[in-house]
């Protein structure tokens, strides 16, 4: 099982979608996290609730620290938005595997419920096609420059 680190800056919306959507969709491939650089501290009611609506348990989310996995043995890192990839990462993820799948924050959509509601989704889904490319490749058999390259390729496609 390899442990994937999804990694935002405020771990309150995308990083928390990938953990859960990497979770529910790995079939015990992946053990996924998720983490910030400078967490929010608690974790988007909007986050949540666009898991409700797909059926993806809530339980156990938090926004924490990157630091909490110095000792967690991550193998790939996935960072989700822009401000996340340009930070120096902790020491303890130099032999990660690392990627950037950098998508807008919903968190910052403003307008009506359905608006909101809409820009959740839309990144839902975005993390969820990439995701399923992700469960797609044939991780045991890749070095980890192959990973590597696949992982950046697939969060530069649109979607």
């Amino acid at each position: 099982m390899l442990n994937v680190l999804i990694l935002c800056t405020g771990n309150s919306c995308r990083s928390i979608l990938g953990e859960a959507l990497i979770n529910h969709l790995g079939g015990g491939r992946f053990q996924a996290f998720s983490a910030g650089s400078h967490p929010a501290g608690k974790v988007n009611p909007n986050a949540l609730a666009t898991l409700v609506r797909q059926g993806i348990s809530t339980n156990g989310f938090s926004s924490q620290s990157w630091d909490e996995f110095d000792n967690k043995g991550i193998d790939i890192a996935i960072t989700v938005c822009d401000s996340a990839a340009g930070e120096v990462c902790p020491v303890y993820l130099l032999g990660a595997i690392r990627a950037h799948w950098g998508l807008p924050d919903p968190a910052h959509v403003t307008g009506s419920p359905e608006v909101i509601e809409a820009a959740f989704e839309a990144t839902y889904v975005a993390l969820e096609k990439r995701i399923q490319q992700l469960l797609a490749l044939p991780v045991d058999t890749l070095s980890g420059t192959e990973l590597a390259k696949a992982l950046n390729k697939i969060g530069t496609e649109t979607i």
